[in-house]
């Protein structure tokens, strides 16, 4: 016998059987077993139809749920015979309808608004589904007559019923509270309401609503949350305490989730974690211990917006005793580091107040001092970038002995460290492959540690993302190959502008105010700092003084762009000031290339220079 598939359909979002099920088999005779006609309708149309009618079909929305995986119908499709009359209409639905009502009266027993309690009775179906099962069973094994005596009067309606079993499962209600408003599933809630037991509902609602606004309300950082979760974590090296382990393990489950960590911060699946997590959230005195840690926090420089920042990546904060916290953010003023500075830290990283880090802030203290690095060079590194917390000293070394390479010690390493301290957690391997990269622009050994002692941020970069596109652009604009080492040696710092937000507006500037590509090219080859200098505080200034008040071209700063390294007030102006007393007419560097005697000696016949005071103000 061959099966044709069977097919079903439905028009409905929600779970349902569709009005008649056809199930069709083809029969087809062989030699040793020939087929019976009488078995067929139609003897010419050898197939059998099953016609199966609907007997369930759900219209309360809080039974649908989205997955596939928990589709399922509750019949039997062969247990109808194919002639028997249709069954009466089911009255499932009016149970469960009936059983949210009970539910409803039930939770405002305990104090819980009806606006509350209408929500959480339309919105916890698997603790509804386990009360209907349970007045079903006990119907069916004759056994409401026993519960009946035991409660010493007549259980009537299905309802009631409903509500006797809500209250013989001793939760008072807690357990659809946290199926429906925290998203717990019915075993976790049903276990964690047993933790719960000394808590009221209205008080546990509360609560809820309270971890809820510290922790999901206030951020303008939602998205970025999960971003430096992942840091944190991809810096991570040292053994860790229990509450370090159970932050990972959160995060672990809200990573497995659809967005992964990007969702760290959204919504209630992310809550729902949390309180697996940190079911101890529940239990918590919220006035006398939760709000004294926020408002702390606060006073050391924690923006009230930036809160939900440090509690989502570091939930055991909320446990901490106030008195160790205090004693932890004081540790680092040992290296320098202020309260306030620790507060700008925590949003950074907020396992600085974990037992690990704090042991492991001793051990990099104690690494440093035998590197003969000051203390202040230490502080300022973590204050920039405290992830170098979370970082064994056995890698850190590691490090610290490639930058030992290139000539970078003791205070040199300090200096270092405290400018870019990603350095110290950056690999071996990719460190090597900039000075590799840096190397290859035509610098020997030496001139490469130069060049990172004076820029370390160029081997904290990319060398995709970052320093190759610098070389394109200044392709780009002209500078050739002949000339690339003069200018990065002269101006390293080149290498790590931003193109977008720094040299590509400069540049534009410039060319408005009629220097040419070429021009600019020429400038920025014989002075490589040119494209350094900001537009509002040293260009346009400089320039609309040369334009404005010497009235000189502006293709003279093509021959001497290092006018634009001068101080206007300082230099400048009293220079300028001293030659137009004079009538005395020269270029922009023999005006200022000069020190101040040889100025004083060519232009004014003395041997010092003389700078003209302003006039006094008319009594």
């Amino acid at each position: 016998m061959d099966v044709i598939p069977l097919t079903m359909s439905s028009s409905s979002k929600f779970l349902q059987i569709p009005t008649t099920l056809t199930l069709t088999f083809k029969l087809s005779s062989s030699p040793n077993k020939p087929t019976n006609p009488s078995l067929l309708p139609n003897p010419s149309n050898p197939t059998l139809t099953l016609r199966l009618h609907q007997t369930h079909k759900p219209k309360n929305p809080i039974f649908h749920t989205p997955s596939k995986t928990h589709h399922h119908l509750h019949h039997t499709l062969f247990s109808t015979p194919p002639n028997s009359p249709a069954p009466p209409p089911d009255h499932q639905s009016e149970q469960f309808k009936a059983a949210q009502d009970a539910l409803l009266e039930f939770l405002q027993e305990f104090g819980v608004s009806e606006t509350e309690a209408t929500f959480v009775s339309s919105n916890s179906p698997r603790y509804l589904r386990m009360l209907v099962d349970g007045v079903l069973e006990l119907d069916e094994l004759g056994l409401w007559r026993e519960r009946e005596r035991k409660e010493g009067r007549e259980l009537v309606g299905f309802k009631e019923k409903v509500r006797y079993l809500a209250k013989e499962k001793g939760d008072n209600g807690k357990v659809a509270f946290l199926e429906s408003v925290v998203g717990l599933s019915l075993s976790s809630a049903m276990n964690l309401a047993r933790h719960l037991s000394a808590e009221t509902l209205p008080r546990l609602v509360e609560k809820v609503k309270y971890v809820k606004k510290i922790f999901f309300s206030g951020s303008n950082d939602v998205g970025l949350i999960g971003k430096n979760a992942r840091r944190m974590m991809m810096h991570l090296s040292i053994p860790i305490d229990e509450d370090l382990q159970q932050t990972l393990s959160f995060f672990e489950k809200i990573a497995a989730r659809r967005g992964g960590l990007d969702m760290l911060g959204f919504g209630d699946a992310t809550f729902r974690c949390l309180i697996e997590s940190f079911p101890r959230l529940l239990l918590l005195s919220l006035d006398p211990h939760v709000a004294p840690i926020l408002e702390y926090l606060e006073n050391i420089g924690v923006p009230r917006e930036r809160m939900t920042n440090i509690v989502l990546l570091y939930p055991p904060i909320i446990f901490c005793n106030i008195k160790v916290i205090k004693t932890r953010v004081l540790a680092f003023r040992e290296v320098g580091v202020e309260d306030k500075d620790v507060g700008r830290m925590l949003v950074k990283y907020p396992w600085i107040l974990s037992t690990s880090i704090q042991e492991n802030f001793k051990e990099v203290l104690s690494f440093f001092d035998l590197e003969k690095v000051p203390k202040m060079s230490v502080g300022l590194a973590i204050k920039s970038w405290p992830h170098v917390l979370g970082c064994s000293t056995s890698l850190l070394k590691l490090m610290v002995d490639q930058l030992g390479e290139l000539g970078i010690r003791n205070k040199k390493l300090g200096q270092v460290i405290s400018r870019s301290p990603q350095l110290l957690i950056r690999k071996p391997v990719e460190f090597l492959q900039v000075v590799s990269f840096v190397e290859g622009l035509g610098f020997d050994k030496e001139t490469v540690g130069i060049i990172l002692g004076r820029c370390p941020e160029i081997f904290a970069a990319s060398i995709e993302r970052t320093l190759s596109k610098k070389l394109q652009f200044l392709a780009s604009i002209g500078v050739s190959k002949v000339h690339l080492p003069r200018v990065i040696k002269k101006y390293p710092e080149l290498l790590v502008s931003d193109t977008d937000r720094n040299l590509l507006p400069r540049m534009k500037y410039l060319m408005k105010k009629g220097l040419s590509r070429r021009d600019i090219a020429f400038m920025v080859h014989r002075f490589s700092p040119l494209l350094g200098y900001s537009i509002e505080e040293v260009l346009r200034p400089k320039l609309e003084f040369l334009i404005n008040t010497m009235e000189k071209p502006v293709t003279d700063l093509v021959e001497y762009p290092r006018y634009f390294s001068y101080s206007l007030e300082k230099k400048i102006k009293p220079r300028y000031w001293v030659l137009k007393a004079r009538n005395v007419e020269c270029s922009l560097k023999d005006m200022l290339g000069k020190n101040d005697e040889q100025f004083a000696e060519e232009f004014m016949g003395v041997g010092s220079m003389l700078v003209p005071l302003p006039p006094s103000p008319r009594q």
